[in-house]
């Protein structure tokens, strides 16, 4: 009987990745600053020109990458298999459900939820120590950012309803 067959990136594959995510990263910026214009006027440079020169380095940078990853390729050597991206997706899904929400319900609303159950369930906390830290963070976050700071964070229906501004 044969052993099942392990999925897993290889670090060339995960380099390249990256090299063409932050390649697109510059050539947006790139893109972006043209229309603001990149060029000196009489008063010195037009508003495009540091972020059009900070996107060429991104690219450069970007195809060094993935010039010295070609140059050492080695398709043996692992980036991450198929545990490791179960362990991170873990993580990653709910914290991409949380900015969601962020959106939707308002932040204090996602923070509760997004604490509460993930203490829960990933840290196998019991509810109501679980519900405590998450209600305590929440408030607590609500009072320092809000009433403090004045920096106005996402609001969704239930801080509406609450009267929470």
């Amino acid at each position: 009987m044969s052993s099942p067959q392990v999925r897993h990136l290889s670090r060339f594959a995960a380099e390249w990745i990256a090299a063409a995510l932050t390649c697109g990263i510059g050539v947006a910026v790139v893109v972006g600053a043209r229309e603001y214009g990149t060029g000196w006027t009489d008063a010195g440079p037009e508003p495009g020109a540091f972020p059009f020169y900070v996107g060429v380095i991104v690219i450069a940078a970007s195809l060094g990458n993935a010039l010295a990853a070609l140059r050492a390729r080695n398709p043996a050597m692992m980036f991450i298999d198929a545990t490791q991206l179960g362990r991170i997706a873990r993580f990653a899904i709910p914290m991409t459900v949380f900015v969601a929400a962020c959106v939707v319900a308002g932040f204090y609303v996602a923070t509760l939820l997004y604490l509460a159950l993930a203490m829960r369930f990933q840290g196998g906390y019991r509810w109501p120590a679980s519900l405590a830290v998450a209600i305590g963070t929440a408030a607590f976050f609500y009072v320092v950012l809000e009433l403090w700071f004045k920096v106005a964070l996402l609001k969704g229906p239930l801080e509406a309803a609450l009267g929470i501004h």
